[in-house]
């Protein structure tokens, strides 16, 4: 039996580890590193870096990495070996702290958005040593951001770290007004839940779909698909239960507080749900369990599908991004208090929250948007396009007392009037969890679902901390020179509330006539990536980022550049299989089946004289006539996405892509769907969606 306490964090250099092996004074060190944000001395790093290597070397490392996240949206590293070659021909392991703090890999392949040119490689990493550095697969990794030559972020920790410093100031500015002068930093936290699909890995290798997009792009649907409801949360299967019992320890071996697993509502379906840690911890371990929820899943036969929509026609895959603001002594922000006065606190920070979240609707959509991610929001298992929030039907009616100035029972004479002495208690834990809702109030956090479930958390992460630090920078510019605190944050919390009532929504999203009621309150509803983007450098987004310090003009349009280049490369990679897989496979087998059903027609002919073949011939006037339509659609669909390839620009070519190829595509395919289930199981040219979904 597993040993779980033993185990957990065995391949990670945390603080237990560098409180055993380092000298105390070193220790002490590192800790106000840790704490403060203290420049690191390069004799404490000399120390730090023996002492990590001493471990890694014992956990079987040869090499260290500096591990990072560039613009593509998933890691990268590159190993360099410990060996330091002596004079008589022998090697020694060294690692100094030169080499644990800095690296410099080449950049120039890395997205950059256009701003660099190819010879311009050079890049840094720089350690993020509240990170901890692990042994994976023989080599220590270094959790690092990574920058350019000139400074430049060109990664997603980097914005996140400034982030998170942003919220951290501005909060500690309105803890003040509390008299909480006490809290030295205020961190946020994240839980990000993961949703995954599992294949079998014989089948997946024959889907040239699955291997180049990582989903379906054909597929008729199954006779049963989730209507049932049978799969949600059901005894897990013993392939599976294997492969979540295996992924468990590896993720505990890393120090990753993976905590829940089940089965979701689609057929091959699960979740797993970790414990929250401090964002940019969360977001590096997230990185870690994708790789790790792959590379486990090939031990066992099997593979893990981590796109957003892999099926169509069931649910699709996001990842719940709960998130919340916590002080140094262990105080929830986002958690009702038992005082008047920590109520008053919380209510002024929900109101940031909200505020932020209506002023900021385009930059939510936008951190969250890709090809994939088009594909499922919007579906009915999904939050829609459109952002709002949802706080419970207890605590908007809190609000609305407030807003109204009416009381907040229809029995009781008192109202929601905020002051230290006077403002009643909040309900805790009084809220449902709307699974419509993109960002919904969950008791003591909010949780944002709009998150795809390939996507890095660090993106989505940096937009609502950034959002909301400049929330709260103009909250506390306004009451530090307020003449009466508790008059002014009255009439703040007050005024603002009323101005963004607009973005509380707690009915159904999935409801189309929420689309209508949207339009009617000025919402947006930004269904595609190139929609989203239109608004990325849009004077008030750039203002925020700047003026917060998390990203510069130029890296803003760096960004803008990568997202419409990736969106555009996806599809175009889609089509080109697309395009493949009908000329390679489809129309080969169909082709085949309508000759072989032909011949049946004539060698029943010669048999029986006066046989009608009646069924044989209707079946092979379908197919044909199907067949005939894939062709034409499918030449328009050639057409079309030449156009996209040849644009003059990329926010042309993202526009094409969203307003002519996908709808294209999706004609194609629904003319397949209509053919694969007229084959013979043997004609069929890929395993269907029956065999994918339930033969795990």
């Amino acid at each position: 039996m597993t040993n779980v306490p033993e185990l957990f964090g065995s391949m990670v250099f945390n603080q237990q580890t560098m409180k055993e092996r380092l000298p105390k004074e070193t220790f002490k060190a590192l800790k106000r590193t840790l704490d403060n944000g203290e420049p690191l001395q390069i004799d404490v790093a000399n120390v730090v870096a023996h002492a990590m290597k001493e471990w890694a070397i014992e956990k079987g490392a040869t090499h260290y990495s500096h591990w990072f996240q560039p613009l593509t949206g998933v890691t990268a590293e590159k190993h360099d070996s410990f060996i330091n070659p002596q004079d008589d021909g022998t090697v020694i392991m060294s690692f100094s702290g030169k080499e644990l703090v800095k690296g410099e890999p080449d950049a120039s392949s890395f997205p950059s958005g256009g701003k660099r040119a190819t010879f311009e490689a050079r890049g840094y990493t720089v350690w993020d040593p509240t990170s901890y550095p692990f042994v994976k697969e023989h080599t220590l990794c270094i959790p690092t951001a990574f920058c350019s030559y000139n400074g430049e972020a060109l990664d997603k920790k980097t914005p996140l770290l400034r982030s998170m410093e942003a919220l951290n100031e501005q909060a500690l500015r309105i803890l003040k007004l509390f008299g909480k002068n006490d809290v030295t930093h205020v961190s946020t936290t994240v839980g990000p839940e993961q949703e995954y699909f599992i294949v079998d890995e014989k089948l997946y290798f024959e889907r040239k779909d699955l291997q180049m997009t990582g989903r379906t792009l054909f597929g008729a649907k199954p006779s049963k698909g989730q209507e049932m409801d049978d799969q949600y949360f059901a005894a897990l299967k013993p392939r599976i239960a294997k492969y979540m019992e295996d992924l468990n320890e590896t993720l505990w071996k890393y120090g990753i507080l993976s905590k829940t697993e089940h089965n979701e509502a689609a057929p091959a379906q699960h979740e797993m749900a970790p414990i929250f840690s401090t964002t940019n911890l969360a977001a590096d371990q997230n990185q870690l369990t994708m790789e790790v929820m792959k590379k486990v899943a090939r031990r066992h036969g099997l593979v893990c599908l981590l796109h957003e929509k892999p099926y169509t026609g069931v649910n699709g895959s996001g990842k719940h991004n709960n998130w919340s603001m916590s002080t140094n002594l262990g105080e929830n922000l986002l958690e009702p208090g038992d005082t008047p006065a920590k109520n008053a606190q919380f209510l002024l920070f929900l109101t940031a929250v909200l505020k932020a979240v209506d002023e900021n609707q385009d930059l939510l959509r936008i951190s969250v948007a890709s090809a994939g991610n088009d594909n499922r929001l919007g579906g009915y298992e999904a939050p829609p396009a459109i952002i709002s929030m949802y706080l419970g039907d207890e605590l908007h009616a809190v609000l609305e007392s407030i807003k109204d100035g009416t009381p907040l029972n229809a029995t009781g004479s008192s109202k929601m009037t905020i002051g230290v002495d006077v403002l009643p208690p909040i309900p805790k834990d009084s809220t449902d969890r709307n699974r419509t809702s993109p960002f919904a109030f969950t008791g003591n956090r909010f949780e944002f679902r709009s998150v795809g479930s390939s996507l890095s958390i660090s993106g989505p992460n940096t937009t609502i901390d950034a959002m909301v630090a400049y929330t709260l920078k103009q909250f506390a510019d306004e009451l530090e020179q307020a003449d009466d605190f508790e008059t002014a944050l009255a009439e703040l919390i007050k005024r603002e509330v009323t101005n963004h009532w607009r973005i509380i929504f707690n009915g159904n999203g999935y409801d189309n006539s929420w689309i209508e009621e949207a339009k009617k309150r000025g919402l947006l509803n930004l269904g595609s990536t190139p929609d989203a983007m239109e608004h990325y450098l849009a004077e008030k987004n750039v203002k925020l980022f700047t003026e917060m310090g998390v990203y510069t003009e130029d890296e803003m349009k760096s960004h803008y550049e990568i997202k419409l280049e990736k969106y555009s490369k996806m599809l175009n990679i889609e089509v080109n299989t697309m395009l493949e897989m009908i000329s390679k496979d489809i129309l080969p087998n169909v082709f085949r089946y309508i000759k072989d059903v032909s011949q049946t027609v004539i060698n029943l002919k010669s048999v029986v004289p006066g046989a009608k073949a009646q069924a044989e011939s209707k079946l092979l006037a379908k197919l044909d006539a199907l067949a005939d339509k894939l062709t034409d659609e499918t030449d328009i669909l050639y057409k079309v996405h030449e156009e996209a390839r040849n644009a003059e620009n990329v926010t042309k070519s993202a526009r094409i892509y969203a307003d002519k190829v996908v709808p294209q595509m999706a004609a194609v395919r629904k003319i397949y769907d209509e053919m694969e289930p007229l084959l013979g199981e043997d004609y069929k040219p890929f395993p269907s969606y029956e065999d994918l979904m339930f033969r795990v």
